[in-house]
């Protein structure tokens, strides 16, 4: 499929419109522009006077990465004041799977007062893929916020924690059948017997996308270790 031509001087007058329709469908356009096409027009909203096109802004920086969308993430996510900006740089540093992004993540998640910036750090720490993530995510364990468990054990999974599993497998009689389905895709990430015996307990979960979880992962850990490639 042929992406369209775009017309960046039109979409910079777009985004100048006094209308909120104008300025997002300005930036949702930028979808076909390069990178370095997209970072000066994406710049010229991010302090927009409607915290959807802030958003858009921020999540655009992830997803259209140049040397200049790190330092900007980072001091939105350390900086403004809005929470729901600060969570969604930290989603979009994950989304740029730069290491460097760690330390900025860990500060946001054990100095934010929020819970949907601690929530995008813990998601984005998994997103990275930093094996140090693991003193903070088994922390994030323990968070009050069941999303915020959610997140850590998918990340633990993500970053390969098979140390961790001892501390996740808690979560394998949890009323939250989303955090027994986190936990179910999480151990098929984390080779171990510990890991194939919860998920044979997995699959018989009552809760159809829990099980469904559990025979998937389940699979993909036995075929691990017979040595048989995996799909």
């Amino acid at each position: 499929m042929n992406q369209p031509t775009l017309d960046l001087k039109q979409i910079s007058i777009q985004l100048d419109s006094p209308s909120l329709r104008d300025r997002m469908l300005a930036l949702v356009s930028l979808r076909y522009a390069s990178p370095v096409e997209a970072l000066p027009l994406i710049k010229k909203v991010l302090n927009d006077e409607s915290l959807q096109v802030r958003s858009m802004a921020v999540f655009a920086l992830g997803i259209k990465p140049t040397e200049e969308s790190y330092p900007i993430l980072v001091s939105l996510l350390e900086t403004d004041p809005d929470y729901g900006i600060r969570a969604d740089a930290a989603g979009a540093l994950g989304y740029l799977g730069d290491p460097q992004a760690f330390q900025p993540l860990v500060r946001a998640f054990y100095e934010d007062t929020e819970w949907l910036v601690r929530f995008s750090a813990a998601v984005s720490l998994g997103n990275i893929k930093d094996p140090r993530a693991r003193e903070v995510l088994t922390q994030a364990l323990d968070s009050d916020e069941v999303v915020v468990q959610q997140a850590a054990i998918s990340a633990l999974g993500e970053i390969k924690s098979t140390e961790s599993v001892d501390e996740i497998l808690r979560f394998a009689k949890s009323e939250d059948w989303l955090v027994r389905q986190r936990l179910a895709e999480a151990l098929g990430q984390l080779e171990s017997e510990k890991s194939i015996s919860a998920l044979k307990f997995l699959a018989k979960d009552n809760h159809p996308q829990v099980s469904a979880a559990a025979s998937i992962s389940l699979e993909r850990l036995l075929k691990a270790s017979d040595g048989t490639p995996q799909r």
